[in-house]
């Protein structure tokens, strides 16, 4: 799986990085809903006074996604005999 990273400038002019983002084509079915968790973590960020300079957003999905749904989302496919 291939993610991305965010870097912006913070209301008080400190710069925020919010990393492990996922990347994830037009037709899956978390496409949209992991757009509306970006925007919600990234109104939260801006909502803190004195934010910290990297966020994972990994680490995000993890507390308010259901485990069922953050497992099908970063599934890694376990090779067998180091094949």
């Amino acid at each position: 799986m291939l993610f991305k990273s965010l870097e912006f400038k913070h209301y008080n002019g400190q710069k925020v990085k919010v990393v492990d983002i996922p990347v994830l084509e037009e037709g899956n079915t978390y496409h949209f809903m992991l757009g509306i968790r970006l925007q919600t973590f990234m109104t939260q960020i801006c909502a803190e006074r004195n934010p910290k300079s990297v966020y994972s957003f990994r680490h995000y999905l993890k507390k308010v996604l259901k485990w069922r749904d953050y497992e099908q989302l970063f599934e890694t496919n376990i090779l067998k005999n180091n094949a």
